[in-house]
């Protein structure tokens, strides 16, 4: 009885690939696709995102964010998200919602740990935790126009981490490093960007 040759050279247990998969939640197969075709078509990075803002009463606002331009096309965001603004009660608001320099907060510390998460999982290591505490100091003499020395924002940021991980401390704190020179909120209050403001009254 003949046997097929092919049939022959077939392993009995063949290994299966290994193949990088989702890991912390995070595609990571997309992750890699997304940054080889970035590095071949640098134009895929440009990226525009947008919002709107309305005034609703006193110190409350609410702003939408808008769908963006990136990726070589239009996108709509996934979900109508809405955020409201507002200043307390000392501070002549209602407390409606935090104030737009808490949204600061949340931005820097959700942007660097967006960037925790990816950056485990690209290097293959199981986060158990992370948790960040950010605190902000501001003199408010300056936006009450009491004085022109001191400024209106922020005079300092701290971050403060805890992440668990299947890793040794120092690949943890080497990935909370990366996300920090990575992060485009870290970027952005450090190095500046330039803001216009073009007003149309009537």
């Amino acid at each position: 009885m003949e046997t097929n040759a092919a049939t022959q050279t077939q392993p009995s247990n063949p290994k299966p690939r290994r193949e990088k998969v989702a890991m912390n939640g995070v595609d990571v197969p997309t992750l890699f696709a997304t940054i080889n075709a970035v590095g071949e078509q640098p134009e895929l990075a440009k990226f525009q995102f947008r919002a709107t803002n309305k005034w609703i009463n006193g110190t409350h606002s609410r702003s939408r964010i808008e769908g963006f331009s990136g990726a070589g096309g239009e996108h709509e965001q996934t979900s109508d998200f809405q955020y409201d603004g507002d200043h307390p009660p000392v501070l002549c608001g209602k407390g409606n919602a935090p104030t737009p320099v808490e949204f600061l907060l949340h931005a820097i510390a959700g942007c660097i740990t967006a960037g925790i998460g990816n950056i485990a999982s690209a290097r293959g290591v199981v986060l158990e935790s992370v948790e960040c505490t950010v605190e902000g100091d501001l003199d408010a003499q300056g936006l009450l126009g009491i004085s022109d020395s001191v400024r209106n924002g922020y005079q300092a940021l701290r971050l403060s981490y805890k992440i668990k991980g299947d890793a040794d401390e120092e690949t943890l704190r080497k990935i909370v490093a990366q996300s920090q020179a990575r992060s485009a909120v870290y970027d952005v209050l450090t190095n500046g960007v330039p803001v216009s403001i073009a007003v149309d009254a009537a």
